[in-house]
């Protein structure tokens, strides 16, 4: 059984890995559930691929993905854009809607419909092959790279737009550049765990820590530790009572945050709260 669940656990730290990181991005930016849109933007594009007689896990069904999720990340950046006039979660709650119906819609046409669309929300995680755990972890090295070499500016525009544009930086390139890379990060994750794991790995850690640090360090370690025991906890509960496993998972980060929402009750360190701007992170 340890076998079996080995290639499962490595895949859920390689994704938390980023998550965690991202998901500090998303809780300053105020656009909580914009990885549950782009999931399911891209879950929308697996469907399609599928749809075309693509087999699931190909090259062909990852590309129409992503082509997909770049799709929704030049919206979600024009979103901004336009934020004095409407709000950008009001764009990206429509954006998941209609992904989500037109999925349903298209995943009827499949064969075995019903099971394609279980396998986007909770994903496959038992059927993950240590090849695709290596190709992902190689892209998020990459996109991790690439973030903490332009670290200042992300973390600015993320913190504190205002500043990051009276330092010259442009808030709709750096945009861009963030929904990009962030989708890259999606349409990986989606083909591994489901769009319900991506959304978990990204906004319940970074909540959690939320409530008990302030710096940007103390919150990566601190989501990652409380990531790895949400994922341990979730997969030993599958094991246990025979649970589908990325709803196992789901569940237990779930748990996590209830405990910690009480224990918050009764202990709220000094000074937390938003992220300081920029990259003064105590």
């Amino acid at each position: 059984m340890f076998e079996l669940m080995l290639p499962a656990l490595v895949a859920c730290l390689v994704l938390l890995g980023i998550h965690v990181y991202l998901g500090l991005h998303v809780l300053s930016r105020g656009v909580i559930f914009v990885d549950l849109a782009l999931a399911q933007v891209a879950a929308l594009g697996t469907t399609v691929a599928l749809l075309g007689e693509a087999e699931p896990g190909s090259a062909h069904a990852y590309f129409m993905s992503l082509a997909f999720t770049v799709g929704g990340a030049v919206l979600f950046t024009l979103a901004r854009t336009l934020s004095d006039r409407v709000p950008v979660e009001a764009i990206i709650g429509i954006v998941y809607a209609v992904a989500s119906a037109a999925a349903v819609i298209l995943a009827d046409q499949l064969p075995h419909g019903a099971d394609e669309i279980k396998e986007i929300l909770v994903g496959s995680l038992l059927s993950v092959t240590w090849p695709d755990i290596t190709r992902t972890a190689a892209i998020y090295a990459a996109i991790g790279l690439f973030h903490f070499v332009f670290r200042e500016r992300f973390l600015l525009v993320s913190t504190d737009p205002d500043e990051a544009k009276k330092r010259g930086f442009s808030i709709p390139f750096w945009d861009m550049l963030f929904y990009l890379t962030f989708g890259v990060v999606i349409t990986s994750a989606v083909q591994i765990g489901g769009v319900l794991i991506v959304f978990s790995f990204l906004v319940i850690p970074t909540v959690i820590v939320a409530l008990f640090f302030r710096g940007l360090g103390a919150r990566l370690v601190a989501g990652w530790l409380v990531g790895m025991l949400g994922t341990a906890l979730g997969l030993l509960a599958s094991v246990q009572w025979d649970m589908p496993t990325g709803a196992a998972v789901v569940v237990a980060f779930g748990a996590l945050l209830a405990v910690a929402s009480v224990v918050a009750q009764f202990y709220k360190p000094a000074g937390v709260g938003q992220l300081p701007p920029g990259n003064a992170h105590p």
